[in-house]
């Protein structure tokens, strides 16, 4: 008799129809409980596993192999507090729209609440960030419960990807023994999978007539792009609408919408830092459309939170209302590439109209990027100097991950030379699992995947280093610049006589030692020069992944930014 496959049935019907709907990835936290799933997993042949102790790395890391991927990722942890470890990442993947299978092993329901060994209420305990929860009872014995077991996972896995991508929750139930086996499981519960046809998206003709004359016929139309993956159909189609002159395109740099260099303003912050009141006031957007996630500039969401904006468009699928600029007047829920192709398919066949609007924002963005140079090429050695660096230098083809906090807000004002793919977990903006995002993210990328961090965001994140196999295309730079730089240039803080005792992590970083310790090969630089004389080295390094760390004043540095915003022409 083969004895190779778990005998708990609700297990391989679970790991059956992963494969069926094209899951490739598992990231599995060992433990008991889980121990029949592990084996339906790892024996599944088509299934490709990778082991993290802690689950809350662990789930980062399928967050990062997802969203690289652009694909579905299981993960599996065991029972007890397992489960809530991956409540930050399955957040982060909640607002990011990305589809986690997440899957917990459970002790038998009449357990809970009984003080037995690892027991507690898993079932929806992660309800608020996931589209849907669902319960696997552990007798599967039946045929009824064997087509129920196929039913809800079937329908847990087209609920991920469909509509607005997001997380599901699968508790599945297990009694003991854990460990027995049985012949390779068969029938049409194993077999059965249910798929789903989506029709595309689309806009009525005279919904489309109507919102195409309004942006034809405005003086100024102000597209902001938040996070989003890349998309060149989408890009272009931008493109086209800022090529009428009455229609400016605003992207960060997780935005990854690219398109001829001055074309789009993408250095926000440095622009609207530069404007007087009055310049403001007077550029001022009849419509402002938003499209992909949150946005990172402040300086955007305070300018337009207070400029009385006759309309306000958000394109995107979501399932709330989502008016963070206090003006929306129009939610469009469809993707945003299907509607901007639309949009300007109906707009070419109106008239321009006679508008410098997009030239004009042009026209500050290049001012703003003037007083950007001047000001950097004046400064000593320091946060900004070495950031500007770092993002000069970064070769073509690498992806880009950027921790929260300073990293990202540096990746605001400096203009990389080539279009390198950018992101961050800015779905809620937690620093607490950046390092592992971007282990997740070099997985599943044949280049070269580079972090940047800041050393309060890597020191929380370091037991990361420890997952197995991380790929020699995993690079890191470290802003070490005493812990915590963000807190010296925020206003809530910077001011505080508490600042340096409780915000700002003021202690050496063993960086060196755990680079040893964990098999990463190490760079510093304190000053211009060992930059530029260690980062080709740090690029070169084929054989094992590496750290990079600038050793950076952390108070000179939050002087200099501080300053920065305050540059006038």
């Amino acid at each position: 008799m083969n004895m190779d496959y778990t005998d708990k049935i609700s297990c391989n019907i679970l790991a059956a129809m992963l494969m069926e709907h094209g899951v490739k990835e598992a990231v599995i936290s060992p433990g008991s409980r889980n121990a029949p799933m592990i084996v339906a997993l790892a024996r599944s042949g088509a299934i490709r596993t990778t082991v993290v102790i802690d689950e809350r790395s662990a789930a980062f890391i399928a967050l990062g192999k997802s969203a690289i991927s652009d694909s579905p990722v299981a993960l599996l942890c065991t029972s007890g507090t397992a489960v809530l470890n991956y409540a930050p990442a399955v957040a982060e993947a909640y607002y990011r729209q990305i589809p986690l299978i997440v899957i917990s092993a459970d002790r038998p329901m009449e357990w809970i609440d009984q003080d037995d060994s690892q027991t507690l209420r898993q079932y929806e305990a992660l309800a608020h960030y996931v589209k849907r929860s669902y319960n696997i009872p552990a007798d599967c014995r039946e045929d009824n419960m064997q087509w129920y077991v196929n039913r809800v996972v079937n329908d847990a896995l087209l609920c991920a990807v469909s509509g607005r991508k997001a997380p599901v929750h699968i508790n599945i139930q297990l009694d003991e023994p854990l460990d027995r086996m049985a012949c390779r499981p068969e029938g049409k519960w194993m077999s059965r999978t249910i798929t789903q046809l989506s029709s595309a998206s689309r806009i009525s003709e005279d919904d489309k007539e109507m919102l195409a004359h309004k942006l034809a016929s405005a003086s100024g139309v102000l597209v902001i792009a938040g996070f989003h993956d890349p998309d060149s159909g989408l890009s272009k189609s931008l493109a086209s609408l800022v090529g009428r002159g009455n229609v400016a395109v605003m992207t960060e740099r997780i935005s990854n919408l690219t398109a001829p260099e001055g074309m789009f303003v993408d250095t926000i912050d440095s622009t609207l830092s530069s404007m007087s009141d009055e310049e403001k006031v007077a550029m001022r957007p009849d419509i402002v459309i938003t499209l992909g996630g949150a946005i990172v500039s402040r300086f955007i969401k305070q300018y337009l939170r207070g400029a009385s904006v006759g309309e306000h468009w958000h394109i995107g699928n979501t399932e709330a209302t989502i008016d963070c600029l206090r003006s929306l007047t129009m939610n469009i829920n469809m993707p945003a590439d299907c509607f901007f192709k639309e949009i300007v398919e109906t707009i070419n066949d109106k008239p321009v109209t006679d508008s410098d609007y997009a030239s004009r924002w042009r026209h500050f963005a290049r001012r703003g990027i003037e007083l950007h140079d001047r000001y950097v090429s004046m400064q000593p050695w320091c946060d900004l100097t070495a950031m500007q660096r770092v993002f000069a230098s970064i070769p073509e083809g690498w992806n880009v991950q950027l921790s929260n906090g300073t990293a990202v807000r540096y990746a605001q004002l400096f203009r990389p030379p080539h279009d390198n793919r950018f992101d961050c977990n800015r779905g809620v903006s937690g620093i607490d699992g950046s390092l592992s995002t971007a282990i997740g993210a070099a997985s599943v990328y044949d280049g070269v995947t580079l972090l940047v961090t800041g050393d309060m965001s890597a020191q929380y994140d370091i037991g990361a280093l420890a997952t197995q196999g991380i790929t020699p295309q995993f690079k890191m730079i470290v802003l070490c610049n005493g812990g915590g730089g963000i807190f010296r240039f925020v206003k809530s803080t910077s001011r505080l006589p508490e600042l340096e005792e409780y915000f700002v992590v003021n202690r050496d970083f063993p960086l060196k030692k755990l680079a040893d310790a964990y098999g990463f090969r190490y760079f510093e630089a304190n000053d211009n020069e060992n930059f530029d004389n260690s980062f080709a080295d740090f690029a070169a390094e084929d054989k094992l992944p590496c750290i990079f760390a600038l050793m950076t004043p952390g108070e000179l540095s939050g002087d200099v930014l501080s300053q920065y915003f305050k540059v006038k022409p």
